[in-house]
């Protein structure tokens, strides 16, 4: 159990042995409807188990839900970049991890960058579905704001098959304050700027293809766009440092399951530490 910035706790689990890995994953697979509502979307209700399960033999990975635990338990004025960071070491220090490497996806990648740049415990970083160079934040401060000011007026969305997932008609179902803690972290975010990072731990960064995301004029009419960054700035990432993969044809979804991610993260993690 680790304390975090608020003073909330969180479950942590430990599993396998080996150089330690953060892994900001639900281990519990999700059941009943909710499992079957994932499946509708393509996705895993035992995503966290599965990535977990496909590392466990080369690594101690420590498994923490830290998205449903900031649904669950919001902190809609104190999800600062700052205190994110804060309560990742936290997680680290309640698994007597000094140093750790540490994968995220979408927002819990950006979150992996803040760590990143406050400590110099990350061994590696592994960045999936959010860029590190020339990142949305700007689009996403859109998009949080207008589904905060939406969350109090949910939409219904008639639900669509897994390949014709219409992000713009998806249902708003957060909480005031689950939404406004995400406008607190893209707000402290506007004056960060991702090219001028510099980092010496080896560090991966990828993202689907097809992971561009139009949002129509009720969700602030923006393009989030995820893939563009890593083609367009492939260069500059390489002269930084970074390793980059653009995985063809997967979208934001489809490129945060198990089975495409594994195949990259493992064996970038076993040669980068070792």
């Amino acid at each position: 159990m680790a304390t975090l910035h608020d003073g909330s706790t969180i479950e942590v689990e430990t599993h396998g042995s080996g150089p330690v890995l953060l892994l900001p994953v639900d281990p519990r697979p999700v059941e009943g409807e909710r499992a079957d509502e994932l499946r509708k979307w393509g996705m895993d209700p035992a995503l966290g188990r599965s990535l977990i399960d496909g590392l466990r033999d080369a690594f101690r990975v420590v498994a923490f839900d830290y998205q449903g635990h900031v649904m669950s338990t919001p902190k809609p004025d104190t999800l600062t970049p700052d205190n994110v960071a804060a309560d990742l070491l936290a997680v680290a220090d309640a698994a007597g991890a000094g140093r750790f490497a540490y994968y995220g996806y979408s927002w819990l990648a950006l979150s992996g960058l803040q760590l990143a740049v406050r400590s110099d415990r990350v061994s590696a970083l592994v960045m999936g579905g959010f860029p590190a160079y020339a990142g949305p934040y700007k689009e996403m401060l859109q998009v949080t704001m207008a589904t905060h000011a939406m969350a109090t007026e949910p939409r219904q969305a008639t639900p669509q098959a897994a390949e014709e997932y219409d992000w713009s008609s998806a249902e708003v179902t957060t909480t005031e304050e689950q939404a406004r803690q995400f406008v607190t972290l893209y707000q402290a975010l506007q004056g960060f700027d991702d090219r001028a990072v510099r980092l010496s731990c080896p560090r991966l960064c990828f993202a689907g293809s097809a992971d561009e995301i139009d949002y129509d004029e009720r969700w602030g009419g923006v393009r989030v766009s995820i893939a563009g960054p890593l083609v367009r700035h492939g260069a500059e990432l390489a002269a930084l440092g970074w390793d980059v993969a653009v995985l063809d044809g997967l979208d934001h979804m489809s490129a945060m399951q198990a089975a495409n991610v594994l195949p990259i993260l493992r064996p970038w993690l076993v040669k980068a530490l070792g």
